[in-house]
């Protein structure tokens, strides 16, 4: 690992004067990931407003390099500004700290410089700082890392962990080697502690447990662990079946974590237990899975949980961190927790007893005919606020835009089922609408304490499921069994056929065998490289049947079969997350296929919703902007505004908060897939964003633009 103290870089524009018509705010930072400890990711800053937004100019921008020439890198951090410097992360992960007002270069720091890993692994959400008096850190995760460097040099601390950094694999109560293990998202700080989430694999391979733990942010030791799949004897366990803490993976909170340090709770979304579409051997409600969970932050006692799902089997993992907020309440001001979902719904829970503040009614669920799968009976759903997208796909819903392209979405959406939520997966096919990202999405939303509103983006597009049974035979060759290892760990991505999906998101590998020499693909397997996660728990013979399959050897007998893998009992894969399009690859569904929302907390009722996004060839045919598929979310702030990115049309936005009118929109280097933060700096404000474009199919860039008034 490497760090470096740098002089200018590109910056594109810093205007020279310090006078202007505008009253100067006192200087103000976004100190954390969502703007502040609640993630409420609102500004009190004013000076860019309503009646001025029009004029905003880009101030600067800084290139982090390192933008992947296949544009599949992405940079979906959301930066922090402390006083005067604003510190985010690459699309290789790269640490860097910026001078705020200019985008000059201080310092980089580089996780993978001394080949730690082959390749960056995983993707960057944020950094966190914490400082004691005249000391500063900043703790990011890169790889299955956690690092803590000096803030004002980026080096790391050698005081912490093993030279600066401890790995994300200690600690979680059984042997995790070999697994995946990550944490895209930045933890949270409470007095001395890091209070960290993770991701790992939920296909039907091995998965580790998410398991939370407190990291002391001076040494790197753990001080505390919850353990989301329970242990024998603690809450929860009885919803498992017996010993499956020993062999289930999942149920982590991989998407944020807030924190009430008054109270000294935290506050943590937890996602679906592994494998993710299937449950048969985790019969039960699946505590903690799917979980808003209360905890107290000092020891990581279960204060309150409450489940949004129960024995999830469509990936409704929570997608963004729990949102701090004070409601009214028949006169009185109330502390709740909002919580946004995949589905569109928004759960709002008292913040001492987790209890809803609004009705929420357990309604039935089909039943699964999946082999040894037992669906839970019902789910529970909010009677307000309203969903702020779609929930049902019938065949009134499919998109006109040509008769031939009609039919073909009919036939098709007559093929699988469809018409009610919770249809289990089935191996016939299971329309998953909203889809796999939301809804709501790991962007966030943004709470406006003065009106009560909550903005938050959606996607409506619809997907479809389909579960195909792995190959169960017992396995003569090595590429047999290459072909079965690549069912339960690859084809989740890849597709069956190793073709991919139709937007790139998962490239195709059919051909692998003429781009990679097999020790390199040997490593990259064992390895993981950017999105696509490592398979180390595979053995070397294992990972050599895999590669013999990929490869198209001819078949070899094995003289000795060896023991199946643990995992091989898992009887199911699916197809891919194959979005429903039609012939010309837009969404099966009419639009929108985005939407900007407000929502009412006070009153439970959705204020606004507005079309977020368009795609440009459908304009010019005369078509009313659609709205876009997007990812990365909103920022409000006092000034009356609404700045969000997000689109596929690499857009960035402002909207009026009250309205939800247009007011202000530019195009980017690249789609900025990532939350935007503001400040201001010697009383003038900016809003910065990372265009790192890299999402369904767009560009990928490396840049993190600035914008500010004219001086």
């Amino acid at each position: 690992m490497t760090f470096a103290l740098r002089g200018a870089t590109s910056v594109a524009f810093v205007a020279a004067l310090t006078v202007g018509p505008w009253a100067a705010p006192p200087d103000r930072s976004w100190p954390s990931a969502g703007g502040d400890a609640g993630y409420r990711q609102y500004s009190l800053l004013a000076q860019i407003n309503r009646g001025n937004v029009r004029s905003l100019r880009v101030a600067w921008t800084y290139s982090s390099g390192g933008a992947d020439r296949e544009n599949r890198s992405e940079i979906q951090c959301n930066p922090i500004v402390v006083g005067r410097t604003l510190f985010g992360t690459s699309p290789q992960l790269k640490v860097f700290a910026l001078e705020a007002a200019t985008g000059r270069e201080r310092w980089v720091f580089d996780p993978f410089a001394a080949g730690a890993s082959p390749h960056p692994l995983g993707v960057n959400r944020g950094v966190v700082h914490w400082a004691n008096g005249a000391e500063e850190r900043i703790l990011v995760t890169a790889g299955q890392r956690l690092y803590a460097l000096d803030a004002q040099t980026g080096r790391p601390i050698p005081s912490f962990g093993k030279g600066g950094s401890v790995s994300l694999l200690d600690g979680l109560d059984h042997d995790v080697s070999g697994l995946y293990v990550l944490s895209n998202s930045p933890g949270a700080i409470y007095r001395d502690l890091l209070i960290l989430g993770t991701r790992v694999s939920e296909g039907p391979g091995a998965s580790a447990p998410g398991h939370i733990r407190a990291f002391d942010v001076r040494t790197g030791a753990i001080r505390w662990i919850f353990h989301t799949i329970p242990h024998p004897g603690e809450p929860g366990s009885e919803t498992w079946p017996e010993g499956a803490w020993t062999r289930l993976g999942g149920a982590n909170a991989w998407s944020g974590i807030s924190v009430d340090r008054e109270r000294g709770l935290v506050f943590l979304p937890t996602g679906s237990a592994a494998f993710d579409f299937w449950g048969g051997n985790r019969r039960g409600a699946n505590l903690f899975a799917n979980c808003v969970l209360a905890l107290r932050a000092a020891t990581g006692e279960r204060v309150w949980h409450y489940q949004v799902v129960h024995h999830d089997l469509w990936d409704r993992d929570l997608p963004a961190a729990p949102v701090l907020v004070r409601l009214r309440r028949e006169a009185r001001r109330v502390d709740a927790v909002a919580q946004i979902t995949k589905s569109g719904h928004v759960f709002v829970l008292d913040r001492a007893t987790g209890a809803p503040l609004f009705p929420v009614e357990e309604r039935e669920a089909p039943p699964s005919d999946l082999k040894d799968e037992a669906a839970w009976p019902t789910q529970p759903v909010p009677v307000k606020p309203p969903p702020f997208a779609r929930q049902l796909l019938t065949e009134a819903d499919l998109n006109g835009f040509s008769p031939a392209a009609h039919d073909s979405l009919v036939a098709r959406l007559r093929s699988v089922r469809s018409g009610r939520p919770f249809i289990p997966p089935s191996e016939a096919g299971t329309v998953i609408f909203p889809g796999f990202d939301g809804g709501g999405e790991w962007g966030g939303a943004a709470f406006d304490e003065g009106t009560g509103f909550l903005y938050v983006n959606a996607n409506e597009m619809p997907w479809i499921l389909t579960m195909v049974p792995i190959d169960q035979t017992k396995e003569t060759t090595d590429s047999a069994r290459g072909r079965r290892t690549y069912q339960r760990n690859c084809a989740v991505c890849h597709g069956l056929d190793r073709k991919g999906d139709p937007q790139g998101q998962y490239p195709a590998i059919d051909e692998v065998g003429r781009t990679y020499a097999r020790g390199e693909l040997d490593r990259l397997i064992a390895g993981g490289k950017g999105m696509m996660p490592s398979f180390g728990m595979l053995s070397a013979s294992e990972r050599g049947e895999l590669i013999a399959y990929l490869h198209g050897d001819t078949p070899q007998v094995l003289a000795d079969q060896g023991e199946d893998p643990p995992d091989a009992s898992v009887p199911y894969t699916h197809t891919g997350y194959n979005r429903f399009l039609d012939p010309d690859g837009y969404p099966a569904v009419k639009p929108p296929w985005g939407t900007l929302n407000a929502i009412d907390l006070n009153e439970g009722e959705i204020a606004w919703s507005r079309p977020l996004g368009e795609l440009p060839e459908l304009t010019r045919r005369g078509i009313p902007p659609t709205g876009a598929e997007n990812y990365g979310g909103p920022m409000a702030t006092a000034g009356g505004l609404v700045f969000i990115g997000a689109t596929k049309d690499e857009k960035f936005r402002a909207f009026d908060k009250a309205s939800g009118e247009l007011l202000w929109e530019t195009a980017l280097p690249a789609g900025g897939y990532a939350t935007p933060a503001t400040y201001s700096v010697d009383g003038w404000q900016y809003v910065v964003i990372a265009a790192g474009g890299g999402k369904m199919g767009t560009k990928s860039g490396d840049r993190y633009v600035a914008f500010a008034l004219p001086r």
